[in-house]
């Protein structure tokens, strides 16, 4: 059996998260502990405690995902978990892949997504950038009222992450607009998130401008084992894994391509590496054939469940 492991982004975030595996896998704790010495605050308490809105603030939750991740990997690791033959990531879960597949070491990458979340969040004043998912319509259906819906702002289709599932950024008055213009073609839901970044979006581009600064100071290796790009395909040098990161940044996430990538290279199981099972939800909506194993990994139940499956 052929693992692929993915790593979720932003969004399955929650406090408490991972703490029945950080009772119980001292390797979970000693990772949010290195990571606490990069940031200088201890993001364990943060996660566990709160508050939500703090957790929440893109500058802290990007470093507490990609911890998230990475512990949960390193949990695996330590059980004598398979040696996954790709690894991939949603977003910010990308960075989680490139740690865990050796191009990028884990201190620098926390302070790295730490930069990056800060830079997001300076990228458009609070109130003036929005997101939407939009459930239930064709991709090219959004893309039309993403165009019928800008009147000289931006808002475009920026998370394709799997049939009939599509998140749109942009302006707030434009996501707005195109709101109305989804539910008028039929969309099943259309709702705005929780969130002011309009993140993917060719808004960010000045974000962007301001990570390629600071990974040109950042260590990469190619990666020991293969990553795959959110539908960039397979990381491979160090100045095109650099590249890749400040392009997805004001760039779609085409999840469903990263899928399909993965299977087309042989991957027979997924396994989803951090809270939540978001991942593993479009997974299955993304790749229906059953003979694809797909699991998620977060506490000591799947983990042991995961494990359990390895011979089989």
């Amino acid at each position: 059996m052929s693992i692929a492991c993915v790593f979720p982004g932003q969004g399955s975030q929650s406090v408490g998260m991972l703490s029945a595996l950080g009772a119980s896998e001292p390797v979970v704790k000693a990772t949010f502990a290195e990571a606490s010495g990069v940031l200088g605050y201890d993001l364990w308490a943060l996660c566990q405690e709160g508050p939500a809105e703090l957790l929440g603030s893109t500058e802290r939750t990007q470093p507490a995902m990609l911890t998230a991740g990475v512990a949960v990997w390193r949990a695996w690791l330590a059980h004598g978990g398979a040696r996954p033959a790709a690894l991939a990531g949603h977003s910010l879960g990308e960075f989680t892949a490139l740690v865990c597949g050796g191009a990028l070491g884990f201190t620098d990458a926390v302070a790295l997504v730490q930069f990056r979340g800060r830079a997001m969040q300076e990228a458009m004043p609070a109130g003036q950038g929005a997101m939407a998912a939009i459930l239930g319509l064709e991709d090219a259906d959004v893309e039309a009222a993403c165009r019928e819906a800008r009147a000289g702002e931006v808002v475009e289709a920026v998370n394709y992450n799997s049939p009939g599932q599509l998140v749109i950024a942009g302006h707030a008055g434009a996501v707005a607009r195109a709101i109305d213009a989804c539910k008028a073609r039929g969309a099943k839901r259309a709702l705005l998130l929780p969130v002011s970044v309009p993140a993917h979006s060719s808004l960010l581009a000045g974000a962007g401008a301001k990570l390629a600064v600071r990974l040109a100071l950042v260590p990469v290796a190619p990666p020991s084992i293969p990553v795959y790009g959110i539908g960039l395909g397979r990381h491979a040098l160090p100045e095109q894994i650099r590249a890749d990161l400040v392009r997805q940044l004001s760039s779609p996430v085409r999840w469903s391509d990263t899928i399909a990538d993965l299977l087309r290279h042989g991957a027979t199981r997924l396994l989803e590496c951090g809270p939540g099972k978001v991942l593993t939800a479009l997974n299955r909506r993304i790749e229906r054939n059953k003979a694809i194993a797909m699991q998620a990994i977060e506490d000591p139940d799947s983990l042991a469940a995961a494990l359990g499956l390895q011979g089989e």
